[in-house]
């Protein structure tokens, strides 16, 4: 059994040896621990920033849209949803500003403007649900453009979820207006069923009974 000053002496020794490593291993825990929570910290800074943001945009797209349009209002809008894409381009604050900016456009018959806003958010990292909406809006502006092959082309890649009966219903306008019934009743019929017992989807009962009649 080890003295005193013997046992005093080995842990000296490896205090010697280890010291320096243990204290590096505890610092970079700690650092990395710190490190964490200031990102944390900056991601809830950074989306009540953007919360504040889009709610000014859509207090402005409001007014702007409301009995008394107001241009100045639409302008700021604007504005506010570009800051957004510009410094919160991460936040899904970002994502719906763009949404509404592409809806915006649509109403003003500014197509172009509608795909890229649409396109900003389907390239900056969407949550799946966001892509099936940015998706399917897309597609509808395509087949306006009369680009319908490229419209399917966007449904045909996407995983719909809980959108698969508007995607099926959209995928058989597009063929319905390419004069491909057979497979635009096909589409209908698989939004019929994504649909479900309980879900009502009553213009959709139209456009299969319409091309039932057609086909006697």
């Amino acid at each position: 059994m080890r003295t005193d000053e013997e046992q005093v002496q080995a842990l000296s020794q490896w205090w010697k040896e280890n010291g320096k490593s243990l204290i590096l291993g505890v610092g970079l825990a700690v650092a990395a621990v710190v490190g964490w929570k200031g990102w944390q910290d900056r991601q809830a800074v950074e989306a009540e920033n953007a919360s504040i943001l889009y709610q000014n945009m859509v207090e402005a797209v409001v007014s702007g849209i409301g009995p008394q349009s107001d241009d100045a209002q639409l302008a700021t809008a604007k504005h506010l949803a570009s800051q957004l894409k510009g410094d919160y381009e991460s936040t899904a604050y970002a994502k719906f500003a763009a949404l509404v900016q592409a809806r915006i456009a649509v109403d003003a018959k500014e197509y172009d403007q509608a795909l890229a806003e649409l396109d900003w958010v389907l390239t900056h990292k969407p949550t799946p649900e966001m892509q099936v909406v940015a998706s399917i809006r897309k597609a509808r502006l395509l087949a306006e453009k009369g680009s319908a092959d490229e419209a399917l082309s966007l449904l045909a890649g996407l995983k719909a979820g809980a959108f698969l009966a508007s995607v099926e219903e959209l995928k058989g306008d597009l063929l319905l207006a390419k004069g491909d019934k057979e497979a635009a009743r096909s589409a209908y019929q698989k939004a019929q069923s994504a649909t479900g017992q309980g879900g009502s989807r009553p213009l959709l009962t139209i456009k299969l009974d319409d091309l039932a009649v057609k086909e006697q």
